[in-house]
């Protein structure tokens, strides 16, 4: 369940990126065994479909016009994209507590994540800090989807 949390503390900073993550690893059939993924996450349009939402969102995220993850819509896609992550790293009898962890997680960590980028942004400036933060998020999601696996 611990891959459930942490997906979901990727999840608060980049909404689609472990949704990507797990998606891709679900067509591949590199989840966990006998995991909490939905049936379709794996499905060869959902994987390429959130692989390009993600990178538009890695890109977006460093246009001036991009809005805060901590409105009301960005908190919402971080809450069902943690929880659906959370679900399919989870064993499948434990999906719904997955989903949870990954759901609260994902929130928490938007505040904590805001919180310490805007702080960076106000030394090293917007692009910067967010490609820092997109190495990070794409690397962690990365790691914790392959780990979950052994």
């Amino acid at each position: 369940m611990i891959h459930s949390f942490l997906i979901g503390l990727v999840a608060g900073a980049r909404a689609l990126t472990p949704f990507a993550a797990v998606s891709d690893a679900a067509r591949r059939g590199e989840l966990p065994h006998d995991n909490g993924a939905p049936s379709w996450l794996g499905g060869p349009l959902v994987a390429a479909s959130s692989k390009l939402l993600a990178g538009g969102e890695l890109w977006g995220d460093k246009l001036a016009t991009a809005p805060d993850r901590i409105v009301p819509a960005g908190l919402l896609a971080r809450l069902v994209t943690g929880g659906l992550a959370g679900a399919a790293l989870a064993p499948r009898r434990q999906a719904v507590a997955g989903a949870a962890l990954g759901a609260g997680a994902a929130v928490i960590a938007a505040y904590v994540t805001f919180g310490l980028r805007m702080r960076a942004m106000r030394r090293f400036g917007q692009t910067p800090t967010g490609l820092v933060e997109d190495a990070i998020t794409v690397g962690a999601a990365r790691w914790v989807v392959s780990s979950a696996r052994r």
